[in-house]
């Protein structure tokens, strides 16, 4: 008996690891698989904003920076988030810099969330919200999207899962698994109902730069709900910034004091060279950016004709880096789809049940690969469904098809 899992509280022992994890170690352990598992880009930092970094380490600027972060970055986040999506924020008392926007999305539940407060999270959905909700004794209430709703979140659906002891809804768009994305006509009946129950929407918009369809709208800005409203975004994706850290929380200066003072006794400052890259990337990315983004788009639209070609069918995700194709047809499990594609295909994907509710009978594909990378996992899993016969004859001949022409495409 090991004595000293004891000592280890309950939701813990019983918190599963991270799906995602699961698969990217495996991945990372066989040279040979391609990996689609973790959402992380190609890309490399913008060189303006290593070079920016560099030269103020350089300089000896290696100190702590305000618990809030770095003035000049906060005024940089709140031109940014008025200029791209008309949301206003006072930088001193209304931005705050964190370690990620994984510190964010921590320190809002954190500060909001009481024993026995339920908090709906639309699923499939980003990994983190549930188990986060738990470990402050809250109860993570699913709210399960459909691909026949494009996996948006309706006002009705919404209605259904709420009570009286609702606190809080969490929503993230464009979406992580699926790559929803959510118009202002799609918030405003959302935006009504969180006025009517009083509920505090916690709004994790990282991919908000990388919306293909449309404009990306913040719900923070309908009428009445800036102040109801937690935004979180970052820098890790539309920027290839993860391993720098750098992420950020607005909202209205009474919220944003709670989550100040978690933050000033766990993680302090986010990391200052993140930071003063964080500085470049806003004042003078803004090119790389959009030369990332138009690469996703033509990376998004070929691997997702490529999977529906090989019979595995998949809607247009219409934002973030991500394909969410159904595997109904093979008649496995999401999780023994998964297992076999990385065992005799060589490719590393996500199971869907991960996701939650919904997820089941489908994988998440990352497409924030290499071109060459994205055309061969295609390859190799469209060979894989054939010779495992796990097509109908006509899907197999797609496949086939698809195989021959491969070398033709340009992901």
């Amino acid at each position: 008996m090991n004595t000293t899992n004891s000592f280890l509280t309950p939701i813990v022992q019983t918190m599963p690891p991270s799906g995602i994890r699961q698969f990217f170690n495996a991945a990372e352990a066989d040279p040979e698989v391609i990996s689609l598992g973790v959402g992380e880009p190609d890309f490399v930092t913008p060189k303006r904003a290593i070079e920016a970094s560099a030269r103020a380490l350089e300089s000896g600027r290696t100190m702590y920076t305000p618990n809030e972060g770095l003035m000049e970055l906060r005024e940089a986040i709140a031109e940014y988030l008025y200029s791209r999506f008309q949301l206003s924020y006072e930088p001193s008392r209304e931005v705050l810099v964190t370690v990620g926007g994984s510190e964010a999305i921590d320190l809002a539940l954190r500060a909001l969330v009481s024993p026995g407060d339920e908090v709906i999270i639309p699923v499939p959905g980003y990994v983190a919200y549930a188990p986060l909700v738990s470990l402050n004794g809250g109860r993570p209430v699913e709210l399960e999207l459909t691909a026949e709703q494009d996996f948006k979140l309706t006002a009705d659906a919404l209605q259904q899962a709420i009570t009286p002891r609702t606190k809080a809804l969490v929503v993230n768009f464009p979406s992580n698994p699926t790559g929803a994305v959510m118009t202002a006509a799609d918030w405003l009946p959302i935006a009504r109902l969180a006025i009517q129950h009083n509920l505090v929407v916690i709004s994790d918009e990282m991919y908000a730069e990388l919306t293909y369809v449309g404009e990306h709208t913040s719900i923070a800005s309908l009428p009445g709900m800036r102040d109801r409203t937690l935004v979180i975004g970052g820098f890790s994706k539309a920027f290839a910034m993860t391993g720098w850290r750098v992420g950020y929380l607005c909202g209205e200066r009474e919220l944003l004091k709670g989550m100040i003072k978690i933050h000033q006794y766990t993680a302090l400052c986010a990391p200052i060279m993140g930071q003063i890259a964080a500085i470049e990337c806003l004042r003078n990315g803004q090119e790389d950016k959009e030369a990332m983004k138009a690469a996703f788009d033509e990376r998004r639209k070929m691997f997702v004709q490529g999977l529906n070609e090989i019979g595995l069918s998949c809607r247009e995700p219409k934002g973030a880096f991500y394909a969410f194709p159904s595997i109904a047809v093979s008649g496995l499990s999401s999780q023994q789809f998964a297992e076999r594609m990385l065992r005799e295909a060589k490719v590393a994907a996500v199971p869907g049940h991960v996701f939650g509710l919904g997820g089941e009978g489908f994988i998440r594909c990352s497409y924030a690969s290499s071109s060459a990378q994205l055309q061969e996992a295609v390859e190799r899993i469209g060979r894989w469904l054939k010779s495992a016969e796990l097509l109908s004859p006509v899907h197999a001949a797609f496949a086939t098809e698809f195989s021959r022409a491969c070398g033709s495409l340009s992901l």
